[in-house]
């Protein structure tokens, strides 16, 4: 399959075409990094079979952008939100554009919003107060929330029990966090995103022995790219971005470490995709149902 890979950006040893269809749940293509080649890094995703991709919209520009390239290329679709980094410009005009986003037939999540004690760019006051009025537009619109959360999972844990009958679902992005966290989270019947911090021998060791306990019904994978490039690859990279073509690598680990087929763990993870954003009908869900069938 390496001739189905345009240009030479990606070595021949990263090539890897996954088994079934992946989703990948969150791409930041909206990065300046990608403005020159998006077209082959989609390209490139493709030749991986990875068949839809969620692009990330962290603040009002990002997510009109997002919804934008959704516009444009089939089996791409939108997040809208305010990442609790920038929480502090929260106010009511701009959650009047955000809900006009929402009507958008390809944003399908409310996010990237949540919060984030590590750094605390916004305080946290100001991210518990931008984080509640996205809680609300989600519970407005009826639509999933995807969740960023850093040091923070007893405070996100307490916010989202307060919702969790209004929230259709919500998903923990980029998981890293313990496992008093991990099920905490999964007590509230919350989705876990996997990416390539797994596959990261200096801080991603304790996620190892969790992997297995995130029901496959409730886990899913990303990239978060161009960010989180993964160690595994067995060759190096030009440069250090990641790209959604490298997802079936992060699959690889993960059913290294869940002790499973590739293939049944993408398919599932697929699945899981599907419903949590309620992707319509297509090639992805299709080449799903054939795979179990």
């Amino acid at each position: 399959m390496a001739n189905a890979f345009p240009d030479d950006v990606l070595p021949e040893a990263l090539r890897f075409r996954s088994p079934s269809p992946l989703v990948d749940i969150g791409a930041n293509l909206t990065h300046q990094s990608f403005a020159h080649d998006l077209d082959a890094v989609l390209a490139r995703a493709r030749a991986a079979n990875v068949a839809a991709l969620i692009l990330t919209g962290t603040d009002l520009e990002h997510a009109r952008q997002a919804a934008a390239l959704s516009d444009r290329h089939p089996g791409l679709y939108a997040t809208a939100g305010v990442h609790p980094h920038d929480a502090s410009g929260w106010n009511p005009t701009l959650a009047e554009h955000m809900a006009a986003l929402y009507a958008h037939p390809n944003v399908v999540a409310v996010g990237e919003c949540g919060l984030d004690f590590n750094r605390n760019f916004s305080t946290p006051a100001e991210q518990e107060q931008a984080f509640e009025a996205q809680l609300t537009l989600a519970a407005q619109h009826g639509l999933p929330l995807f969740i960023h959360e850093r040091d923070a999972g007893q405070r996100m844990r307490e916010m989202l029990k307060s919702w969790r009958d209004d929230i259709n679902q919500a998903v923990i992005h980029c998981f890293t966090a313990d496992k008093d966290t991990l099920y905490g989270y999964l007590d509230l019947d919350l989705h876990i995103g996997l990416t390539a911090w797994l596959c990261d021998e200096r801080r991603g060791h304790h996620l190892r022995p969790l992997v297995g306990d995130i029901p496959l019904e409730r886990l899913m994978v990303e990239t978060d790219c161009p960010y989180l490039l993964p160690r595994n690859l067995p060759a190096r990279l030009k440069g250090r971005r990641h790209e959604p073509a490298l997802l079936p690598w992060i699959v690889r680990e993960i059913a290294h470490w869940r002790g499973m087929d590739e293939a049944a763990l993408a398919a599932a993870t697929t699945r899981s995709a599907a419903a949590f954003f309620r992707l319509p009908d297509s090639a992805v869900r299709a080449t799903c149902q054939e795979t179990t069938a």
